[in-house]
């Protein structure tokens, strides 16, 4: 697929945007006043292969969590910022990565002029959030509704703002919790502006739908080449986001190293348990950086032949399964032995 060609913007030791890797980001949802509850959470987040991590400061006292997380992690720390342009200011000063911030909401032009000046000076972009429930009364009313249109119109007003005092290092999102809203919004904008896109389904949901929707948009975004971060915005733990990310980068041929799994959903010939033997398979296998593909598949009729793309895999058979690579048959073994002899294969591989 052909990427949309942006504009690259460095944050912190990631740069993002251009024919840069897309990255997975992830916000901490530990209350700001616990320090130590976001420094933990922070670290296990880059654990999980997070790669830019996303902090509330809604306070001048929540600052102290910027000095407090870098130490902890070695990936970039954005500071999200609403109303109160002095929090974004003292954020640049003590180091943060990246500023989040609706221009528009921080008052008159002097304070963006000094939020511009403080982000220029420590070499900080700004990433402007736009989301349908935050758009201005007067395009709200031109358009009659949170329309795409009406989106991005929001967004290209705030990032003018910033235009207006020679600052571009501008990232942008522009995010709906309808799906369809969102995607056409973030088409329109790869259309009209040169800048990164950040993209996600916001407000999407509990894990069940809100995986299935963030798929849908992100997925059908970065098809078409848009989209240089993104965030999987679930109603849980922050580190199943990033696991979700990751492993939707990874179904486009855009994730990092690591197997892609494969199998099947079982049927009336399935004479194994291939439930619980796919997902002994993928947590066995969870840590492996080879980029392969594993099918677990449930029967040998046509098992290595749907999975015959697979550089490795099993079918089951009764109380037995076949070990096959590349759709060819190699050997034939035992239920209970079936795991054992396909981690020391991949191992071999």
């Amino acid at each position: 697929m052909n990427r949309r060609k942006t504009k690259e913007i460095r944050i912190g030791n990631t740069v993002i945007g251009g024919e840069r890797p897309i990255a997975v980001q992830s916000m901490l949802n530990v209350p700001a006043r616990d320090v130590a509850g976001n420094v933990a959470q922070a670290v296990l987040l880059e654990q999980a292969g997070c790669e830019v991590i996303r902090a509330a400061v809604p306070s001048l006292e929540d600052v102290r969590l910027i000095d407090a997380i870098k130490s902890a992690v070695t990936i970039p720390l954005v500071a999200d910022i609403h109303f109160d342009y002095r929090i974004a200011l003292a954020c640049a000063a003590a180091g943060v990565d990246k500023i989040r911030i609706n221009p528009g909401n921080i008052g008159g032009e002097d304070r963006v002029k000094a939020v511009v000046e403080a982000c220029r000076s420590h070499h900080i972009p700004i990433r402007i959030g736009v989301n349908s429930g935050s758009l201005e009364k007067e395009i709200l009313a031109k358009y009659g509704a949170p329309t795409p249109q009406a989106l991005v119109e929001s967004a290209l007003y705030h990032v003018s703002l910033l235009e207006k005092f020679g600052f571009d290092d501008i990232v942008i999102s522009i995010k709906s919790s309808d799906v369809q809203r969102t995607v056409e919004a973030y088409r329109l904008a790869a259309e009209t502006c040169p800048y990164p896109l950040h993209l996600g389904v916001t407000e999407a949901g509990t894990p069940r739908m809100g995986l299935i929707k963030s798929a849908v948009g992100i997925g059908s975004l970065l098809l078409d080449g848009i989209g240089d971060t993104i965030r999987v915005s679930l109603t849980g733990h922050p580190a199943d986001e990033v696991a979700a990310g990751r492993d939707i980068l990874k179904s486009i041929g855009r994730g990092k190293k690591g197997i892609t799994f494969v199998s099947c959903p079982t049927c009336g010939r399935t004479n194994i348990d291939l439930i619980g033997l796919a997902e002994r398979v993928e947590k066995a296998l969870a840590g492996c950086e080879k980029e392969i593909t594993v099918a677990v598949m449930g029967c040998a009729v046509n098992g290595p032949g749907e999975a015959r793309e697979a550089d490795i895999g099993i079918a089951g058979g009764d109380g037995c399964a076949l070990l096959f690579k590349k759709g060819v048959t190699v050997g034939k073994y035992p239920e209970d032995e079936i795991l054992g002899v396909l981690i020391e294969e991949v191992k071999a591989l």
